[in-house]
């Protein structure tokens, strides 16, 4: 295996463990754009696209092009969702008074959020759920291997392991969401290694797209769900969200 596929996979590791740790949209979007330029990098140096159907773009690979568009479209999405939705509307109503009081406001809420710490016990759980999905990782492509090539094991079941323990520790629907995209991503990978088989047809530019387009699909319906969500009970804040059902009951 290359320097460049190895620096790749190490690119998955730390990019879908930072998804999974970061409770902070504005860094685990990023990371997650990180992750899917990573696979593709990653992906193009496996040679799993069939090179008379691998055509450039500019010097660039299909499979690395689809992938990084794909990746820019979901981050964009989820960014925008999280921007739209973490503002409150309806300013225009409000007098010169009304707006300067909530400037001032909006300013000491922002001081006292950088001064103040995180807190250990929210990464606690995160963390060692990075360490389990670590230790999985390294050991299921011994025990169970589905494709020949151990790296290619190593990043499908790390993105899918990330994306259940994200899932599964996520506090807003943002991060549902991206916890569901890191599982698209290893069922993506898992389908290109599976299909370029010696004994399989090989994978072509049409079920790549479609893939990338199932992903773009579920950003789209995280979006919508948000919307909502936000729109009803102002908040996409899981604990938040049971707090005011149970405030209902």
């Amino acid at each position: 295996m290359s320097m460049l596929s190895n620096l790749a996979v190490i690119g998955i590791a730390l990019s879908a463990g930072v998804v999974l740790l970061m409770r902070d949209w504005r860094i685990s979007c990023p990371a997650l754009l990180l992750n899917y330029i990573f696979l593709a990098i990653f992906l193009a140096q496996q040679r799993f696209l069939d090179p008379n159907v691998n055509a450039e773009v500019l010097g660039i690979g299909t499979i690395v092009v689809i992938k990084v568009v794909t990746g820019l479209a979901v981050t964009a999405i989820l960014v925008l969702t999280a921007l739209t939705f973490s503002r409150e509307y309806g300013l225009e109503d409000l007098d010169e008074f009304g707006l300067s009081e909530l400037r001032r406001a909006a300013r000491a809420a922002q001081r006292q959020r950088l001064s103040q710490l995180p807190r250990l016990d929210d990464y606690i759980v995160p963390f060692w759920a990075i360490v389990l999905a670590l230790l999985a990782g390294l050991t299921l492509p011994r025990i169970y291997p589905i494709s020949a090539v151990r790296s290619v094991d190593f990043a499908w079941y790390w993105l899918g392991l990330t994306g259940l323990f994200t899932l599964a520790t996520a506090g807003d629907l943002l991060k549902i969401g991206l916890g569901l995209l890191l599982c698209t991503s290893s069922i993506d990978l898992l389908y290109t290694a599976l299909v370029s088989g010696p004994q399989a047809s090989g994978v072509g530019v049409v079920p790549l797209a479609l893939l990338s387009l199932v992903t773009i699909l579920l950003a789209l319906v995280v979006a919508y769900l948000s919307g909502l969500l936000y729109g009803r009970l102002k908040t996409l804040e899981l604990n938040e969200l049971y707090r005011q059902r149970m405030m209902q009951r």
